[in-house]
């Protein structure tokens, strides 16, 4: 008899908190002479990747996450390009995937899609994966993102999606957008927060909705333990409190995409000080950008 695959230990705890300790892509003074490639890759641990898109091909420059259980991965985002020949999305994947199946064999393994919001820099690679087998990609809007995990029914659940081993917590996060959704992977403590938190402007859309989605990431991360709170961009500048200008192409002097738990208690003192007033507020790792 054929031993099975065999199965990874994802264990109950993360991994030990570290830095992601990686020069990211960041443009360059001339798009058309820029020789980054299309996607960076950052491999956090074997398991795990982040991914960056060129700013040659978009200036939004989205992050990415691919995560790897012992059944299925899973993409999170699929960056601000639709074009495969532009932003060759699914080739990349592909070979992630086909690279960790060979230190990991197994058959029928799966790919699942999911979003952190359906912003268009977050879902226009989808199409990608339109034919791919053993592939499913869920929808971003509402009705479609909420129906998956059951937030249509209840908003303040938190759901689960088992990778196989590998199980992340996902949590309905509207503010900037009203289908946001931010995840927690217990084996990296990675909080991944999308467009609601990251080092860079944050457009609040609906202003009581993004104080009560602080407050609820807040308290989720006083009962887990989190190395890193993750966003999907980088638009700040080392000065503390300076962005680049929006469409910015080259940003030389980017601070880490990582921040901490620290920076959502930073971020809800700014809110309470502010009120019920939808203020532009400067931090010094990220500006409250009211967008209403």
């Amino acid at each position: 008899m054929n031993a099975g695959p065999s199965l990874i230990d994802f264990g109950d705890a993360p991994l030990p908190a570290r830095p992601l300790d990686v020069r990211w892509i960041h443009g360059s003074p001339s798009a058309k002479h820029n020789t980054d490639p299309d996607i960076q890759v950052h491999a956090y641990d074997e398991h795990t990747m982040v991914l960056r898109q060129n700013m040659a091909i978009d200036y939004e420059a989205p992050f990415l996450f691919l995560l790897f259980g012992n059944e299925r991965a899973v993409l999170i985002d699929t960056g601000a390009t639709a074009s495969a020949d532009l932003f060759p999305l699914r080739r990349t994947v592909d070979g992630l995937v086909d690279d960790w199946l060979v230190r990991n064999p197994r058959e029928g393994y799966e790919l699942l899609v999911l979003h952190t919001h359906g912003h268009g820099d977050h879902v226009a690679g989808d199409g990608q994966f339109a034919d791919r087998p053993g592939t499913n990609v869920v929808g971003a809007e509402l009705a479609t993102a909420w129906a998956y995990f059951g937030f249509d029914h209840a908003p303040d659940a938190v759901a689960r999606v088992d990778l196989g081993g590998r199980v992340l917590e996902c949590l309905a996060t509207p503010g900037h957008h009203e289908a946001a959704v931010t995840y927690y992977d217990p084996w990296t403590g990675f909080l991944l927060t999308g467009d609601t938190v990251y080092p860079g402007r944050l457009y609040v859309a609906d202003w009581p909705a993004f104080a009560r989605t602080v407050d609820r990431l807040i308290e989720f991360s006083e009962r887990r333990p989190v190395t890193h709170v993750l966003g999907c961009h980088i638009e700040m500048t080392s000065e503390p409190g300076v962005d680049y200008p929006i469409r910015t192409t080259h940003q030389p002097d980017e601070p880490p995409l990582e921040l901490t738990t620290d920076h959502l208690r930073e971020l809800r003192t700014a809110l309470s000080a502010l009120g019920d007033r939808p203020t532009r507020h400067a931090c010094p790792r990220f500006i409250i950008w009211p967008d209403t």
